[in-house]
């Protein structure tokens, strides 16, 4: 997915969730839904669980968690 698509679904306002990255148009943060995915729920139960949410905003949530990776720094410090 393109960075443009996820964009359209994520947003982040100081007065939601503290400014973190939500699905837009909800309370929900990206971080719950790529929590639930790595801890085993499937799509389908991520769906159920949060019935307000579509399959196009799971895979921008992991669209955004991608490209918050990619684009991180990993600096090694000394021991």
């Amino acid at each position: 997915m393109v960075s443009a698509k996820w964009r359209k679904r994520i947003q982040t306002a100081e007065d939601l969730h503290h400014g973190d990255p939500c699905i837009a148009g909800t309370r929900i943060p990206v971080v719950t839904i790529v929590s639930s995915l790595a801890d085993g729920m499937t799509a389908a139960e991520v769906l159920a669980e949060y019935p307000q949410l579509s399959l196009e905003d799971i895979y921008a949530a992991l669209a955004y968690a991608a490209d918050s990776v990619r684009h991180e720094s990993v600096v090694p410090l000394p021991a």
